[in-house]
């Protein structure tokens, strides 16, 4: 289901509790959200539907698929780089420090743990979106 976008930056900016298996509804959710804004959003955070859970959905650049994370963690970086990013909560373009190469521990929705590379732009989707589970918006 399709849910609306929160555009306040005090409710944005609350940190996001672990997600468990009583959020595959909500993970399922944030999907058809980000599907309904493809034209002009590549990631999506569960604070940007109203939800303080720690639960991430991005369009993979290498495969064109939407990918969800539960409880996303950067457990290692390397090449930082200075960008621009946009974001759907928000007017206007900002500032970032991104990471080139991130190597993330999140779980699926299988409640199965993992641990993943990622590069480029997918890499600064996911850095983003771990950012709003954090509060802290661009």
């Amino acid at each position: 289901m399709q849910r609306p976008i929160i555009t306040s930056p005090a409710r944005l900016s609350k940190a996001s509790a672990p997600a468990t298996e009583q959020d595959l509804g909500l993970a399922r959710d944030l999907k058809d959200t980000l599907e309904a804004y493809a034209s002009s959003c590549v990631g999506m955070a569960a604070n940007m539907v109203g939800e303080t859970r720690r639960v991430i959905v991005f369009t993979d650049n290498l495969t064109g698929r939407i990918a969800t994370m539960l409880n996303p963690e950067i457990v290692e970086k390397s090449e930082p780089y200075g960008t621009e990013e946009g974001c759907l909560c928000l007017n206007g373009m900002r500032k970032a420090t991104r990471f080139r190469i991130i190597r993330v521990r999140y779980t699926d929705l299988r409640m199965r743990e993992h641990t993943a590379r990622f590069q480029d732009f997918t890499a600064q989707i996911i850095q983003h979106e771990i950012d709003h589970c954090d509060g802290i918006l661009i």
